[in-house]
């Protein structure tokens, strides 16, 4: 007998990136009192690691609680960048409904079309949320209507076409349904999510059914399944069986050793929970997303969309510089490979696999960000190792012909660096599908262009558009091979000997062109130093000293000036490394150097290959 949990609504935070999810959650978590009057409350409280706080964006799905009017409110915010997108996928089918935030001046976005297309291909209800509109250049009503339109482009019912609009600042935690006249609280929120998202509804007398949608992983408990009860009722102890869509021969017996329900910020022990909890089970080793965990008796488990596959990857190998081992903790082979598969545990869009050679390995992901998130954690963590330049994942289609994957590229830059875009990206094989005029002097351009285009493209972009332009991409699909590509039309400028840099060597490297280093910093036979001006390496000496004689000219010794290097950030690095090249990371430096380090070897690999 199905019924309907009234205490309950289940619901997902969507949006395209930097449209202010992580802030609506902060307010709602604020307002719905869960944080004492007197306690300090950090600002995006949900973006709990390093790197989410300082980018400013949200890696992995996070789970929280708010009870409002005796309603308990199960929120999961998601995050917005499209190389995260596996992750807003499985949590759509957790919950009953979703908000959409949309920013009232950017208006819909490509990931905004994503994540809405994710929630009305499951018959979600939708809430639209328009966010800051305290910005001055706010357009609300502009925005509704491309809202709408989006809405009927992805073939929405007449239920969700009926959505609710609340218009807020969760900024300063105001919101409203009129965006002329705004609440000081986030009420007209709270009561639309009551009125219109569904209460989750099952049947409490049939067997136990829990469908994995999130891991979580813990040092002391390992893996923690995140799901909601569909039927049944679990509990701590109860024998169990686990059976997954995808794999029909799979059955195996656990046992369920503790259960927890979400409060607030917290994890909280309880002994059941029935149809609509959205809980957290640990004491399963090997528990994977899209398992359901199910009575013995009846053992069905719940259909679930197979994980988006990886389109790029990179080799992570031991770094065998000269300098190695001098700056990281964990440097072996043995290391890189625990840690790799550690992360497997909690990311599901990630593949590792080993190589010919024991100390190298292929990661492959969703995009450059993906992949630069796992390399600086690691690095932080105290690892040590060399990445490889990026590359896309081809395959094979029907006819037998290579197919690559292609990227929808929305870019809005100010109109007049438009051409330089267009340009640009022609180069890189990019089809212009479309340009539009946008508000305060900005086009709109949308490209269809190969995956491996837009690798090392983000840096020039921001350089030829002075900052001022922003660029987002989502994966299209596979298509025929587009032909070949030249990336990278200056070469390095190559360290000559090992030592240190100093001033005098580096005068005269610099006129070749850009330095990437300065004075007193180690340096190797092999290590790249800067880029040329010119298409051809070029190997220079950088630890040479001036020759001292006792004569001396009047005003040459006069202070050498040196122009300041420039200093490259990882994603920076990652853009720049040639294929004939890798990237090694430790601790404290980024050093870019050739796979071949002697010059000899490395003229001759370079005949081979012509």
């Amino acid at each position: 007998m199905l019924t309907k949990r009234e205490d309950i609504r289940n619901i997902a935070i969507i949006a395209h990136v930097d449209h202010g999810k992580t802030t609506l959650v902060d307010e709602l978590l604020k307002q719905s009192g869960v944080f004492r009057e007197n306690q300090e409350v950090a600002e995006r409280v949900m973006d709990s690691n390093d790197i989410e706080r300082e980018r400013g964006i949200t890696i992995l799905s996070k789970n929280t609680a708010v009870t409002y009017k005796n309603t308990k409110i199960n929120i999961v915010d998601t995050p917005g960048h499209a190389d995260f997108g596996g992750e807003v996928e499985r949590v759509l089918k957790m919950v009953d409904g979703a908000i959409l935030v949309v920013d009232a001046f950017e208006g819909t976005m490509p990931q905004t079309k994503f994540v809405l297309k994710k929630a009305l291909s499951l018959k979600l209800p939708v809430v639209v949320c328009v966010n800051k509109i305290d910005r001055p250049e706010a357009r609300c009503s502009e925005v509704v209507d491309e809202v709408l339109e989006l809405f009927m482009d992805l073939d929405a019912d007449d239920r969700q076409l009926d959505c609710p609009f609340i218009y807020a600042s969760a900024k300063n935690g105001q919101s409203g349904t009129d965006p002329e006249n705004v609440g000081p609280t986030m009420e007209p929120l709270f009561e639309a999510i009551l009125d219109f998202i569904p209460a989750p509804e099952g049947d409490p007398e049939a067997g136990t059914q829990v469908l994995i949608s999130t891991i979580d992983y813990n040092e002391y408990v390992g893996r923690i399944g995140v799901g909601k009860v569909s039927n049944g009722v679990i509990r701590v102890n109860q024998e169990a069986v686990i059976v997954n869509a995808h794999e029909p021969e799979k059955q195996k017996k656990v046992k369920v050793s503790a259960l927890y329900e979400y409060d607030g910020l917290n994890k909280v022990n309880v002994k059941e929970a029935t149809v609509g909890s959205i809980v957290a089970i640990s004491g399963i080793a090997d528990i994977h997303i899209g398992d359901t965990i199910c009575s013995p008796e009846d053992a069905e488990p719940i259909p679930f969309q197979k994980i988006s596959e990886p389109t790029i990857a990179m080799n992570f190998m031991v770094n065998d510089s000269p300098l190695a081992g001098q700056e990281g903790k964990y440097v072996t082979s043995r290391h890189i490979r625990e840690r790799l598969f550690k992360e497997l545990n909690t990311d599901v869009s990630l593949r590792v696999e080993e190589t010919d050679s024991p100390d190298c390995f292929k990661v492959s992901g969703r995009g450059e960000l993906h992949l630069s998130v796992l390399i600086e954690n690691m690095r932080r963590e105290g690892y040590e190792f060399a990445v490889s330049k990026a590359e896309v994942l081809y395959r094979q289609d029907s006819k037998g012909r290579k197919t690559e994957p292609m990227e929808i590229a929305y870019i809005d830059v100010p109109d007049e660096f438009t051409g330089t875009v267009i340009e640009k990206l022609g180069q890189r094989k990019g089809e212009l599908q479309n340009m539009s005029q946008i508000t305060g002097g900005y086009t709109r351009l949308e490209f269809s262009i190969p995956a491996r285009g837009l690798i090392g493209y983000r840096g020039e972009f921001m350089t030829d558009t002075k900052g001022n332009g922003i660029i987002n991409t989502i994966f299209d699909e596979y298509a025929p091979y587009k032909g070949d590509i030249q990336y990278r039309k200056q070469g390095s400028l190559i360290a000559f000997e090992t030592g240190e840099s100093i001033t005098y060597g580096l005068f005269n490297a610099q006129e070749r062109g850009t330095l990437f280093i300065g004075p007193g910093e180690k340096v190797y036979s092999g290590m790249v130093i800067g880029q040329n001006g010119k298409p051809e390496d070029v190997e220079i000496n950088v630890c040479k000293k001036k020759q001292l004689t006792n004569t001396r000219a009047s005003g040459s010794d006069e202070a050498l000036r040196l122009t300041p290097p420039k200093i490259l950030s990882l994603e920076q690095a990652l853009e720049f490394i040639d294929a004939d090249e890798l990237l090694e990371i430790t601790p404290e430096n980024l050093r870019i150097r050739k796979k071949i380090l002697d010059p000899t070897l490395r003229k001759r690999a370079g005949f081979r290959k012509e």
